[in-house]
This record gives C-alpha cells, sequence and structure tokens, in this order.
C-alpha cells in the first residue's frame, strides 16, 4: 500500500514496531497467531497497517463502538490522511469505508452479522481480533465462528487474537495451536493510593472526594473509571464546581463529537469520566492520575425472576491492574483506588466470562442463524452453560424464531437480521405492523438504549427527544436504521405500551392490592416504581427495563409505559390461563376458578365443590407451611408426643420420630383429613389420637409401660415425670423420696431417672440421678438446712426408712 509504506517512517517507535515482522510471517506460516502485548505498546493502531502494508484487506474487530471508531481516527492520522480512506470503520448506524479503504475497524457484533450473512468472508484477508480478554459475549462468538469458518470454508484466512493479558495458551489451542508473540511492557511505574469510602458515603462521593485529592496533589490529567452513566454524571455533577478543570465524560452511547472531545487534549487541565471503554484499547493522551471506584457494569440474567440486565460489580484484580496501568503509559503516575487497601487482595482474580452469566436468547439465535442450534459441533473458549442456552432457545420458540426441531424459521431468520435482541427485533416487526414502522422503530430505538430515557416514563422520555435533546440524534439516527429494517402500516400516535409489551410481555405488570408504587409482574417478581413516579396511580404496566439490588425485597422499575388490561390481554395471550385452582392461602383453603395473565389474577369465582384430592393436598401444604400447631394439642396429646419423642430417642427401633420435620413428612400415615375441609376443620382434629397410629400395634399397649405418666412414691402418693426436656425428670419433695433406696429406672430399665428434689414449699434443693450416693453426701446437709427452715417436718435420720404421712 502506497499511502502505509510512504508514510512507515513517520509512525511512532513502539515497542510492537520490533515483533512486526514475525508477526507477518508467522501468520503466513501458520494462518493463526496470538499476540500478547500490554497497553501502549502499539498493537491496536501498527499491527493492522503493517499486515495491510503488502495489500493485504485487514478487518479488526473491537468489542466497543468507541474503541473502533477511535482506533480507526488514530491509524488515520498516522498516515496524516481521513478516516474512510486507507482505514476506515464500520458500527452499528455508521460507517466510514472507500473502495481505497486496506483496513476496516469494526465492532465484533458487526462482523458476527457479516459472518453469517457471508461466512467466507470474501475479501478479507486478515481478521485481528483486538482485547480478546475482555471476554464479551459477542467477541467470544465471534472467534467461535471464526474458528468454524477457516476450517470448513476458509483455509486461507488468516486470524490474529491480540490481548493486553489474556491466557494465552488457551486461546492457542483455540486456533489450532497458534503460536504465541509477547511483547515485553514499557510501562511506567504506578504509585497506588488507597482512598476508603466513608461511613454511608455513596461511590460517587468517595470518587469526587478521591478527584479533588489527586488534583490538589499529583499533575497530570486524571482518568476515573465508573461503572455507568448514571454515575458519571453523578460525579460530573459533584466535580461542577472545579476551576481551571474541565471535566469531560466518556461512554459509549455519547454522540461521537462528545467522545472525541473528552479524547482529545486541551489546553485546560482534564478529569475524563469513563466507563470501562478507556480500560485497554483507547490511549487518552496527558493522563497521569487514574481514579478507580472499583466497580463495573456486567450482563446478568436472573432466570428466576426473569430479570436480565446490566449489574454492578466489583472488578477483578487483573481489570484493577490494567486500569491502575493507564496512568504509567507516558510517564510514572498514580492510582486512587476507592476501597480500603486489605479489601484489595479479596478481589477476584480475573472478570467473569459474559457468556457465564449473559441472557443467552440472542447467542441462541446467531447458532441457529450458523446452522448449530445447541453449539455441540464448535470449538468454545467457554462453553455456552446448557442451562441459560436452553432458557434462550424457548424464548426462540415462544417468539417464532425456530421450529420444533429447533431449527431457524423464516420469521428466525427475519428476527436476525435487525441486529437486535431477538425480544427487541419481535417488538420492531410485530410493532410496526400494528403502529407502522417509524412509530415502533422511535420506541425501539430507546429501549435499546435505555440511557436515551430522560424519564421512567416511556412516552415523557419520547416527547424530550423530538423536542430536541443532547441525545436525540443519536436517538433518531437509529430510528432511520431500524425504520427501513421493519415493514408496516400508516405510522400513528404509537402507544408504546404495546410495543414494550411485544418485547416482554412476561413484563406485563398490575398494581397490587392496596394501591401505592408495587406491582406483581406477570412473570411473578414484585416491582416498585421509583418514589415520586408519575406512573403511580396507573393500574396497569408495561415495564420495559427492571432490576433488582442484592437484599431489596422488591425489583426496581426503570422504564415503564402505562398500559390497560384490555392491551395485556392482546400482548400477553401466550401467558393467559384458565383453571380451578385449590391451594393454601393467606393461612386457609382457597377454592377458585382463575383467569390469570401470568402470575395476575385477572378474574376468579369461588368454587363450591373443589375437588377432594386438591382439598387434600392444600391441607398438606398448609400444614407444612405453618406446622403442627394447626391441630387441637390438649395438655395430654402434647405429652403423649413428648412420651414418644423419649421413646424414640432411647429404644429407637419401631418406636416413631414425632419431631415436627418428621411429622409433616408423614401427614399421610398418622393424620386422617377425609373429614376436613379448611383451617377450622383442622383445629377440631385430636392430634394425640392421631399421633396414636403413627405406634405399631405391637407396642401400643407398652407406652404407659416403658414411658408411664406418673411413678408411685413410698409415700403412696404418684409424681408426674417431665419429658419436656432433653432426658425425663421426675420433681419430687425430699420427704416423699424417703424409703427409697435407688432411683427409678424407666424405658424397661434402661432409663435412669434425674431427680429434682424439692424442699416442703417446692423449691430445688438438690439434683441427682443417682439417689443412694445423695442420701449418704448430701443429705446430711440438706437436713440440716430444711430443719431449720421447716421444722414441723419430719426430717429423719435415715431417710431409707419407710416414710410417714406429711
Amino acid at each position: 500500500m502506497v499511502a502505509i509504506a510512504s508514510n512507515w517512517h513517520q509512525l511512532p517507535d513502539l515497542p510492537v514496531r520490533a515483533v512486526l515482522d514475525e508477526v507477518g510471517a508467522l501468520l503466513s506460516e501458520h494462518g493463526t497467531a496470538v499476540l500478547v502485548a500490554p497497553p501502549g505498546t502499539g498493537k491496536t493502531t501498527l499491527v493492522p497497517l503493517a499486515l495491510a502494508a503488502g495489500g493485504a484487506r485487514v478487518v479488526v474487530a473491537e468489542p466497543r463502538r468507541l474503541a473502533a471508531r477511535a482506533a480507526a481516527a488514530r491509524m488515520a492520522s498516522l498516515l496524516g490522511e481521513r478516516v474512510g480512506e486507507t482505514v476506515g470503520y464500520s458500527v452499528r448506524g455508521d460507517r466510514k469505508v472507500s473502495a481505497s479503504t486496506r483496513v476496516e475497524v469494526v465492532t465484533s457484533g458487526l462482523l458476527v452479522r457479516r459472518l453469517q450473512a457471508d461466512p467466507e468472508l470474501a475479501g478479507v484477508d486478515t481478521v485481528m481480533l483486538d482485547e480478546i480478554h475482555e471476554r464479551h459475549l459477542d467477541a467470544d462468538l465471534l472467534l467461535t465462528l471464526l474458528v468454524d469458518a477457516r476450517a470448513g470454508l476458509r483455509e486461507d484466512l488468516r486470524l490474529l487474537a491480540t490481548s493486553a493479558t489474556v491466557a494465552a495458551e488457551q486461546v492457542s489451542e483455540l486456533l489450532g495451536s497458534a503460536p504465541v508473540l509477547r511483547v515485553p511492557s514499557v510501562a511506567f511505574p504506578v504509585e497506588a493510593r488507597y482512598v476508603a469510602p466513608a461511613s454511608r458515603e455513596r461511590i460517587e462521593g468517595t470518587v469526587a472526594r478521591a478527584v479533588r485529592a489527586a488534583l490538589a496533589d499529583c499533575t497530570g490529567d486524571v482518568l476515573v473509571f465508573l461503572p455507568g452513566a448514571a454515575e458519571i454524571r453523578r460525579v460530573g455533577e459533584a466535580l461542577s464546581g472545579l476551576r481551571d478543570v474541565v471535566v469531560r465524560p466518556l461512554h459509549g452511547r455519547l454522540p461521537s463529537a462528545e467522545q472525541d472531545a473528552a479524547l482529545r487534549p486541551g489546553d485546560q487541565r482534564r478529569v475524563i469520566l469513563s466507563t470501562a471503554v478507556a480500560e485497554s484499547s483507547l490511549t487518552v493522551p496527558g493522563v497521569r492520575i487514574v481514579v478507580d471506584a472499583g466497580l463495573s457494569r456486567v450482563s446478568k440474567v436472573d432466570h428466576r425472576r426473569g430479570m436480565a440486565g446490566l449489574a454492578t460489580v466489583r472488578v477483578s484484580t487483573a481489570v484493577a491492574e490494567q486500569r491502575a496501568g493507564r496512568a504509567g503509559r507516558e510517564a510514572p503516575g498514580v492510582v486512587y483506588r476507592c476501597w480500603p487497601e486489605h479489601e484489595h487482595g479479596t478481589l477476584p482474580r480475573h472478570p467473569e466470562p459474559e457468556i457465564r452469566t449473559a441472557d443467552l436468547t440472542r447467542l441462541a439465535l446467531e447458532l441457529a442463524s450458523w446452522g448449530t442450534p445447541d453449539g455441540s459441533a464448535l470449538s468454545w473458549w467457554d462453553a455456552p452453560p446448557a442451562g441459560a442456552l436452553n432458557a434462550g432457545r424457548e424464548v426462540l420458540h415462544a417468539l417464532g424464531a425456530l421450529d420444533e426441531r429447533g431449527e431457524l424459521t423464516e420469521r428466525g431468520r427475519g428476527l436476525a437480521e435487525v441486529g437486535l435482541h431477538p425480544r427487541l427485533a419481535r417488538s420492531l416487526i410485530d410493532g410496526a405492523a400494528a403502529v407502522g414502522a417509524r412509530a415502533a422503530a422511535e420506541v425501539v430505538a430507546l429501549l435499546d438504549d435505555d440511557t436515551l430515557a430522560s424519564d421512567v416514563d416511556i412516552r415523557t422520555s419520547l416527547q424530550r427527544l423530538k423536542s430536541g435533546s443532547p441525545a436525540t440524534q443519536r436517538w433518531r439516527r437509529e430510528v432511520d436504521r431500524l425504520k427501513n429494517q421493519a415493514r408496516g402500516g400508516k405510522d400513528r400516535e404509537p402507544d408504546p405500551a404495546l410495543v414494550v409489551a411485544l418485547a416482554h410481555p412476561e413484563r406485563l405488570a398490575k398494581r397490587r392490592t392496596g394501591g401505592g408504587p408495587v406491582y406483581l409482574l406477570a412473570g411473578g417478581t414484585a416491582v416498585e416504581l421509583p418514589p415520586g413516579s408519575a406512573l403511580t396511580d396507573a393500574e396497569w404496566l408495561a415495564v420495559a427495563v427492571a432490576d433488582r439490588e442484592p437484599g431489596k425485597r422488591h425489583g426496581r422499575i426503570r422504564l415503564a409505559a402505562v398500559a390497560d388490561e384490555t392491551l395485556a390481554v392482546s400482548a400477553g395471550r401466550a401467558l393467559l390461563s384458565e383453571a380451578e385452582e385449590v391451594g393454601w392461602q393467606d393461612g386457609d383453603v382457597v377454592a377458585r376458578r382463575v383467569r390469570r395473565l401470568g402470575a395476575i389474577v385477572l378474574h376468579e369465582k369461588p368454587l363450591s365443590t373443589p375437588d377432594r384430592s386438591a382439598v387434600h393436598d392444600a391441607l398438606v401444604d398448609g400444614l407444612r407451611k405453618e406446622g403442627t400447631a394447626l391441630l387441637r394439642w390438649s395438655e395430654d396429646a402434647s405429652r403423649l408426643r413428648q412420651r414418644l419423642a423419649f421413646l424414640h430417642e432411647a429404644l429407637g427401633g419401631e418406636w416413631p420420630k414425632v419431631d415436627e420435620a418428621s411429622l409433616l413428612s408423614t401427614v399421610d400415615e398418622w393424620l386422617d383429613l377425609s373429614q376436613a375441609r379448611r383451617r377450622a376443620d383442622l383445629a377440631k382434629i385430636d392430634a394425640g389420637a392421631a399421633l396414636r397410629r403413627l405406634v405399631p400395634w405391637s407396642l401400643a399397649g407398652r407406652v404407659d409401660e416403658l414411658a408411664p405418666e406418673r411413678i408411685a412414691l413410698p409415700s403412696g402418693t404418684k409424681a408426674k415425670l417431665d419429658y419436656s426436656g432433653a432426658e425425663p425428670v421426675l420433681p419430687v419433695k425430699v420427704q416423699h423420696a424417703f424409703g427409697w433406696t435407688d432411683t427409678p429406672r424407666i424405658a424397661g430399665g434402661r432409663v435412669t431417672v434425674l431427680l429434682h428434689l424439692l424442699s416442703p414449699a417446692g423449691r430445688p434443693t438438690a439434683v441427682t440421678r443417682d439417689l443412694a450416693s445423695f442420701w449418704r453426701n448430701g443429705y446430711p446437709q440438706v437436713r440440716a438446712e430444711l430443719r431449720g427452715r421447716y421444722p414441723k417436718h419430719r426430717w429423719p435420720e435415715n431417710p431409707v426408712a419407710p416414710p410417714t404421712p406429711g
């Protein structure tokens, strides 16, 4: 290439230049290679130019749109050209290439779609997979599909995987024992300082405090890592009073001009508030200080609650080190870590691959499009979890994207071509038929990028976007792209709730009885509107975005639209059911015919003659939820249970277990529920009579013999045994024990009773299970004390003599 060759001597002398010839040679010889090079060594910019220098067409896959645009801009500037000439880029909704383009930088997701359309990647000589260590879902899928395409269709396609920090051996094996080339680090030293959060201080407050300290103590620009756009906005507000400092946000949803402004040095000192986009592939000149919030936003799905979205997690050690390294690219630097120093060692070592935690519905669609619905025939860095993949395939079946054999349908192909999550693609296509292509596209563009929303109410957010806001241009560009992919009738005023419900019928929500901001989703999860929301009076909502913070009772509604029951029934038709339901609810048996939308009750009518077996099951469920206290426990019944428990513990064998768990697990063995219909009927059942059914017939007559209720005393009276504790206890007055030479025994002589010897007033004087020893050693002192206190009672010197009354 003339442009590259003529400008090669002007390219920066970065460490990767020393291995460029070797990279080319390895790719020519093996077809695949792995390049491990730290940030700042030039791998993202110089390697593609070197590979294209001989005329080859190189495609560079970046995990993020911002990184793709920035890399293309940097390479073009090195050649003294504009983007779109020798070097261009393609991201969703934006493309700058020409007939002369030899290096094209694209996002991983876009290249997946391009590969699906043309598995041979005609005209492409080399694909460079940059920053594969970030383990984004699209990047992992792209790597897998490229390996498969190269094995079956394009043996001549060269693949180069590059990373700052990666398990190179695993990637090498995946690429067919590809050679691994390493470029040593040239980073400057970075001093680590820790700024622990104050009591009850939000992370934004800690970060703002660290930034002010950094500006006061150090020189150079400050790069701040925060988990998302909302935190960036709040920290920006907290730093609004800084003098002689410009604060710039940097995240993937910003307009291109604002992204470029954040990356471009100026006359003033800068504080750049960034998401993870600046961790690796982007170079931010002038940065000498990093402030790390220690948090990252990752894609996660909660299958049990039906909530998929972004979760905020602690960063890994690898990510923390990589972030810190941004301060040492051009000179010695400092990193301020917003967590206690002692917690640093507790961070996970590496970030969790997105494929292990994310919603895999879109991945399932891509695999079906590739012709391998379960992905088992492909080689993976980390194979998709079977449960999550099956859940994704179930969604595709419900959307009509897969047939009974799990193969892609014509509708599925249409959904895949849209390039959105299949739910949103369905919402666009079906919504366009209902409200028109542009009207549907306006809502879907907002749902796909909820950072565009300025209010929880979707309708309010759309009105602000239409009237003009900082995000309007980006939103309108995406609306135009989506409109061209949808076919619909004449546009009319859109009903956002309908479009939302087409994407997420399981998130149709009805306000709980009693009003207030809490709603029940059709999927079964309770969610709550934020305080002060204008949607609070709505009876029905179509919820677009909801999440749930750990420890919170309810999920939180982030974005929703007002709906009604008619819309809910229409859009959620697949969730409708009508059946007789008999169960234990709110402390009693409830029998009714119910019409439901998922978990939401639409209508109900009491059943006069419910199924007997269902009533029985409901009563058993109630007992297991609330316990055997629902039965009638007389004093005798409670004592019988205690005696049986003693016999099981002392003798085992056929004597039954009567602890709560055992009784509840064997209800039908001892409890006759044939005449019971409700809670009140349970309270009439004699628990004692029921318990006796557990005792085998051969043992039934021996309960009183082996675990007697009372024991005869030498005085002629009887004392009641107490079985409520860990061992049987016989409380008896001392003078009533006169004449006993040995301690009484029960359970066929196996268990010695524990005697609680009492004064005439019933106060304890001694505890013993060895009465003979007590008479010899303890009684003389007890006799002396009790004679003085109770002189009217007889206190013989010889306690084993037969007693006299009194």
